[in-house]
């Protein structure tokens, strides 16, 4: 009896329709062409954690006064942009 091959095949993807294949092409081009520049990624992972965390932490050292008064001037500058008719 003759030995298999030990040839290892690639196993058969599923069919994708055209608009599916076109994504995953485009994605892979913005894949390659972004990149963190210059940048070291370990810094920008540390930048965005304290980024995601910054704003409840500052709301939880603030006193209620300060809260208020921070509310109202928010409240101020969204409806200031506001387009009068």
């Amino acid at each position: 009896m003759p030995k298999r091959s030990r040839k290892v095949t690639k196993l058969r993807q599923p069919e994708r329709d055209a608009n599916q294949a076109a994504f995953d092409i485009v994605q892979q081009i913005i894949a390659r062409t972004e990149g963190t520049g210059d940048k070291n990624p370990a810094a920008v992972a540390l930048g965005r954690l304290g980024g995601l965390k910054g704003g409840k932490a500052r709301a939880e050292k603030l006193t209620p006064e300060q809260r208020r008064r921070s509310a109202v001037k928010a409240a101020k500058a969204r409806w200031s942009q506001r387009v009068k008719p």
